[in-house]
């Protein structure tokens, strides 16, 4: 699609190029390192394609953008003649942007989330629903926090990925949210990232009982070159911990909930279980004719 190159989008682009020589990457390398097609980086750079929040705040943790620069350089992404999905709600929220600096420079990140699955591994037809079933959230303001959730995800798809553990309750794969097909799609999803390189989802089993992580969900974001940080997010805003003493605390409560949720492969088997069982579900609200829903319970 060949787009007008506006104004605005024409500085952006120009500020995004020259954050990316400074650190001597050429637009190949860069655009492999966060995992997107080297022509669309191209055009962005070149003004003739249109760059959301979240993608410069991506480009620019990669490139180590922080602080001020970082905030000067995403503020050219809003009041574009042809806009972004960011002009009417003003932007992303400055936790948000932060986390993704975070997230684009971490080694690795481990991460629990105890009641639904975590919004990197989510599908978009979960997080849509997710966000609709809260009911916190207009329907006009779904579909860009949605958009923005996705974008996020292209972390998982990079040439260089950090290492991740997901660890996540085993509650959050009876939650129902939207439709059994929708949580079938999910459930494959998740059993598909399972087997990526670089990418571990551990479950908590519900016999465990009381486990280290009731105090609820956290990020940890480990570096090669700093220390590590935490992030605890709510409703409204994220807490980022820097503090020995709270990462500290943070890293033992990982080794703890290692000690307790399943492997792997074990975690593979309870995904592959979730896989068949809303796929059986859906036969079944559709009726079974010919006997599909059997043939799956054999396989």
């Amino acid at each position: 699609m060949n787009m007008k190159a506006t104004v605005r989008r024409r500085e952006l682009g120009t500020e995004l190029r020259k954050v990316r020589e400074s650190t001597g990457m050429t637009l190949n390398e860069l655009a492999r390192n966060v995992g997107w097609d080297p022509s669309k980086l191209s055009r962005i750079e070149h003004g003739k394609l249109p760059c959301t929040e979240i993608e410069a705040a991506i480009l620019l943790g990669y490139c180590r953008v922080a602080g001020n620069r970082l905030d000067e350089v995403v503020a050219l992404c809003s009041g574009d003649v042809d806009g972004t999905w960011l002009r009417q709600n003003g932007g992303i929220p400055d936790q948000l942007r932060t986390l993704v600096m975070h997230e684009a420079c971490a080694s690795a990140i481990y991460a629990l989330e105890l009641n639904r699955i975590d919004g990197l591994l989510q599908t978009e037809d979960y997080a849509r629903e997710l966000m609709r079933g809260a009911g916190l959230v207009p329907e006009h303001g779904i579909p860009p926090r949605v958009r923005a959730r996705l974008e996020r995800q292209t972390l998982l798809r990079r040439a260089d990925p950090p290492s991740f553990v997901f660890y996540m309750h085993e509650q959050v794969l009876h939650l129902p949210v939207g439709s059994d097909q929708i949580m079938h799609e999910q459930m494959l999803h998740l059993l598909f990232l399972a087997d990526r390189p670089r990418c571990v989802i551990r479950i908590l089993p519900t016999e465990a009982g009381p486990h280290a992580g009731l105090g609820g969900p956290f990020r940890v974001m480990q570096y090669v070159d700093q220390q590590s940080v935490v992030c605890l997010e709510t409703q409204n805003r994220s807490l980022f911990l820097e503090s020995s003493v709270d990462i500290a605390t943070y890293w033992l409560i990982l080794a703890k909930l290692a000690e307790v949720a399943l492997t792997a492969q074990e975690s593979r088997s309870v995904l592959a279980a979730a896989v068949s069982r809303y796929d059986r579900v859906g036969v079944r609200d559709h009726g079974d004719p010919d006997g599909l829903a059997q043939e799956q319970l054999q396989r």
